[in-house]
């Protein structure tokens, strides 16, 4: 088993991550070993880490050590992966390419792609649970990610896209939806962070003011590079929002104003680091990088 060092930062954290997951995951020559091999091809080898990141940022900046953060990073990729497969099943997105690679129900078939994203959300909270940290703090990460996954979060608001599919929502709606669908993981993966380090009540609620920026960012761009981007570069298919009829930034503001409300985003979340004590450079990296990124 390869050995975790506590060195390095930013630039090491997504093949620290990596690696956490690949010792973690299931072998892919044991009992199970066709659930293994799809929950491992959907999980390694691809992806931004964007969200493991954003725990070690959060978590380093509040003074812990890096190590004390590895299970809440392991756990918050592991619904984002999991989103990811049942997002792109027929019944949902019916989507055939994810990271520039087959989909798991392309790859492997619908039932195994189920049953992958059941098993990486349950290995999330197991990950979790093992966590070394305190008995008080370790409940409130649970809660935390249980709260940002479920009907309340992430589920919540994919219920809601779906169901909006045709529809113009108006910003306040989009906002919302977004913030449940995409922006709850960010502001989990940023919380769990500052709760591994034991953050108190203001030092949270500034971090909270970050993420809440840095969601609706993530998803601006997201739209901004549906529209404007290509399959090859995206690693996903390109146009697929317009062509379904869903509700966008680009189609409800146009590119110029999604442009300026990016920028928006962008000097909300410079402005919250701003605020916050301790070294933040980590965070405002992540959040540079979201917004110029090309897939």
């Amino acid at each position: 088993m390869r050995k975790i060092e506590d060195a390095g930062g930013l630039a090491s954290w997504p093949d620290r991550v990596e690696v956490l997951l690949d010792q973690r995951l299931p072998s892919p020559q044991g009992p199970t070993r066709r659930l293994a091999q799809a929950m491992r091809h959907a999980t390694l080898g691809g992806g931004k880490r964007l969200r493991p990141c954003l725990v070690y940022a959060a978590g380093t900046a509040c003074g812990a050590p890096v190590g004390s953060l590895d299970a809440a990073a392991m756990a918050v990729e592991l619904i984002h992966v999991y989103s990811l497969i049942h997002d792109d099943l027929p019944a949902m997105d019916d989507d055939a390419l994810r990271r520039g690679k087959p989909t798991v129900h392309v790859a492997f078939d619908e039932a195994t792609a189920i049953l992958a994203g059941d098993a990486l959300q349950a290995l999330a909270f197991e990950v979790l649970a093992e966590s070394d940290l305190p008995a008080e703090r370790g409940v409130a990460m649970l809660r935390t990610l249980a709260e940002a996954a479920g009907h309340i979060g992430m589920c919540g608001g994919q219920a809601i896209d779906i169901e909006a599919t045709g529809q113009a929502l108006d910003e306040d709606a989009l906002r919302s939806m977004h913030g449940m669908k995409t922006g709850a993981l960010i502001r989990a993966s940023i919380r769990l962070g500052a709760l591994a380090a034991g953050a108190g009540t203001s030092r949270l609620a500034s971090l909270d003011a970050f993420a809440s920026a840095l969601g609706l960012a993530f998803q601006i761009k997201d739209d901004l590079l549906d529209a404007e981007g290509d399959t090859a570069s995206l690693g996903k298919t390109a146009g697929k929002d317009a062509a379904e009829g869903k509700s966008t930034y680009v189609g409800l503001l146009g590119l110029t104003g999604a442009r300026q409300r990016l920028a928006d985003m962008e000097s909300a979340m410079h402005a919250s680091a701003d605020s916050m004590d301790g070294d933040v450079s980590a965070l405002r990296s992540l959040a540079s990088m979201t917004v110029q990124r090309q897939h």
